[in-house]
């Protein structure tokens, strides 16, 4: 069974970001982004499976996610500086190179973070996000984040708030999968109750500061590295046409697309990670 190790890592303003290390062998060891509400839990079932595959897998949770230290001043939830985070991170832990995986917002920070230290960045697998944003799944994203900051009674009504919000991207799931859902995106409070485990100005900033910025020429600095875009059937925030811009853009990252998902795909479904490992087995 893959060892996990829980690490810490000394960011600006005297913050820490946690992140989980897995190991798994001498391969370009693997960096794991999670999406905007998102951490580490996000990976727990993909990143023993690629540590399997003989690289080691350092997955984060950004500043103001899950135990990452909240930030008081909330406009420094944007993308710039995570990727800051992550150049830093990558420097502390000795890590020449990696191949970044990133789900939505740990994709525009793979984008980022190859546009500014390209020397970091070996290979991208970016999940279901682009260097263009679709407003309807802008506006959805924007109407939930933040939106119930009262702490649920126990899991299953937490289970049962994150179905609401997120059944129209995964419409044939089942009651187990919205309890694990539920367990990596609240934390259970010493009284028992659940509660979300990011920080509400997490959504000020998003409507203060936007959600990017132009992320056309950090992608097209992509095009000379190996590049995989899986794309959830449904989603609502990468539609084809974006996917056909990207292309005139970068005509060789390989695609993959998963059947009845919308925002964003787990990486775990079959062929997600077909793609996943096919695609690994090519970078040493």
């Amino acid at each position: 069974m893959t060892s996990r190790q829980d690490i810490a890592i000394a960011l600006p303003g005297s913050l820490t970001m946690r992140a989980h290390l897995y190991k798994g062998g001498g391969r370009t060891p693997a960096l794991c982004i999670p999406g905007l509400t998102r951490n580490a839990r996000d990976f727990e079932d993909l990143a023993p499976k690629i540590a399997a595959a003989g690289r080691d897998v350092i997955v984060v949770s950004l500043r103001g996610r899950a135990d990452s230290d909240y930030d008081s001043d909330y406009a420094n939830y944007f993308p710039t500086v995570y990727s800051d985070d992550v150049i830093a991170a990558l420097r502390q832990l000795g890590v020449a190179q990696a191949v970044f995986i990133g789900t939505s917002l740990g994709g525009i920070i793979t984008m980022l973070t190859n546009e500014r230290a390209p020397a970091l960045v070996r290979a991208a697998i970016i999940n279901d996000v682009g260097p263009e944003l679709e407003p309807e799944g802008i506006a959805r994203i924007a109407g939930y984040v933040g939106g119930d900051a009262a702490a649920a009674a126990s899991l299953d009504e937490a289970a049962a708030r994150i179905r609401a919000i997120n059944e129209v991207a995964f419409p044939d799931a089942d009651d187990a999968f919205w309890r694990a859902f539920a367990r990596r995106t609240f934390r259970r409070l010493e009284s028992g109750e659940w509660t979300l485990d990011y920080d509400p100005g997490i959504a000020r900033a998003l409507i203060e500061n936007g959600p990017a910025p132009d992320l056309w020429p950090a992608f097209e600095s992509l095009k000379t590295k190996p590049t995989l875009l899986i794309r959830g059937e449904i989603s609502d925030l990468l539609t084809p046409p974006i996917v056909d811009r990207m292309r005139a853009v970068h005509p060789y990252f390989d695609y993959a697309e998963v059947a009845r998902v919308g925002h964003a795909p787990m990486l775990t479904e079959p062929a997600a990670w077909a793609a996943i490992e096919a695609f690994l087995g090519r970078i040493d």
